[in-house]
């Protein structure tokens, strides 16, 4: 199955709740951190709401 390899590059600080939950919900912490998860609609979902905030590819 094909995994997602996102990476925060914006700071939530001023942003909604909802969406530094995101961001915490997908494991990033801080401005650089990567993390690979499935790909999964549950999963781009969250990255579709904060995609101003994070970049993403695809890894196989």
């Amino acid at each position: 199955m094909a995994q997602l390899k996102v990476r925060q590059t914006h700071s939530p600080i001023g942003r909604k709740p909802n969406q530094r939950e995101t961001l915490r919900s997908l494991g990033l912490k801080r401005i650089g951190d990567v993390v690979v998860k499935e790909d999964r609609p549950e999963i781009r979902g969250m990255i579709s709401a904060v995609t101003h905030l994070v970049e993403f590819e695809e890894v196989n």
